[in-house]
């Protein structure tokens, strides 16, 4: 498979699992607003182990969610560095090449050699990173995402 097709999947998957998202969100919210009216109603006979559940799954969730996304913030800075240490060592190397140039074609190769690489190596490290981002956004997701749609299958009418 392709990065480009790879990192097309990865955004595929995001996109479907937002919309799970949303609609599994719309569906517990709409119930939970029922029970929480029946509860006004009828305060005894309220179901409260689910009003109990309401805040805690969320807090549980949106911790998980936000330990991923740190973890992989950091994981993303990393690389960053590991490419941007890798570009500046490239270009130290290309201005050694071009100081030892003893002709005008020889700079002029050694300036273009560097810059048709530095392009080749923008684009396959551009798709890299978006591909590591958007698998850091599915990780993120993930813990809401299982919470919101396990509400909605359990409280479907």
């Amino acid at each position: 498979m392709s990065p480009i097709q790879k990192t097309a999947r990865h955004a595929l998957r995001n996109a479907q699992a937002g919309q799970e998202l949303a609609e599994a969100s719309a569906a517990v919210i709409a119930r939970r607003l029922e029970i929480l009216g029946e509860a006004l109603a009828d305060p005894l006979r309220a179901d409260h182990a689910e009003l109990g559940r309401m805040g805690t799954e969320k807090v549980e969730a949106l911790a998980a969610s936000a330990g991923a996304a740190c973890a992989d913030a950091l994981d993303l800075a990393e690389q960053a560095g590991r490419l941007a240490a890798r570009e500046g060592a490239e270009a130290a190397d290309c201005l050694a090449r071009l100081a030892r140039a003893d002709t005008p074609a020889a700079f002029a190769a050694a300036q273009t050699n560097w810059a048709m690489g530095a392009w080749g190596r923008a684009v396959t490290d551009g798709w890299s990173f978006c591909d590591a981002a958007l698998q850091a956004q599915e990780r993120a997701l993930a813990p809401v995402h299982a919470a919101a749609t396990a509400n909605a299958r359990r409280l479907k009418r």
